[in-house]
């Protein structure tokens, strides 16, 4: 969904919104509330989002499905106010902004950006979970393996025969 800058009132826009956004991540539709506002070249999107996410357990491998709800509150400058540098280091204070071009603003992209930031680095399925064997693979949340595990520090093995 695409706002037209020059047509957002003076007093604001308010938009609900249930998009489906196209993610390997994302498993329906998100729900959105967003308030734009224009204040002469800056354009202040605030608001919340929720999406139901279908991740994968980082410790024992389980799909799992989680409810994210990310609070948006992003400030859109012009591009052309960029200055003209190789690079520049981003502060604090600028890591809610960002830029548009034209006389467009998509909305879509906006919620994706937001949402993707917002998933989870390491998904548990619960955070007591044990995993898996790293010897056989089998799923230490269901049985017990019987997998003797060796912690020998790699560089200590030739000491090992010294002592045979």
């Amino acid at each position: 969904m695409k706002i037209l800058i020059p047509e957002i009132p003076k007093e604001g826009l308010d938009l609900d919104l249930q998009e489906t956004i196209d993610s390997n991540s994302i498993s329906s539709p998100v729900k959105a509330h967003l308030r734009i506002e224009k204040h002469g070249n800056e354009i202040i999107v605030n608001g919340d989002l929720t999406a139901e996410l279908k991740l994968q357990c980082s410790r024992c491998l389980k799909d799992i499905s989680k409810i994210l709800s990310v609070p948006v509150d992003v400030v859109y400058h012009p591009v052309n106010e960029l200055k003209e540098q190789d690079y520049s280091e981003i502060e604090i204070g600028e890591l809610d902004m960002d830029f548009y071009a034209g006389e467009e603003l998509d909305v879509l992209d906006l919620l994706k950006e937001q949402i993707e930031l917002n998933i989870p680095m390491k998904a548990l399925c619960n955070e007591s979970c044990s995993g898996m064997c790293s010897g056989c693979g089998k799923d230490l949340n269901i049985d017990n393996c019987i997998c003797i595990v060796k912690n020998i520090d790699p560089r200590f093995e030739k000491l090992k025969k010294l002592l045979q």
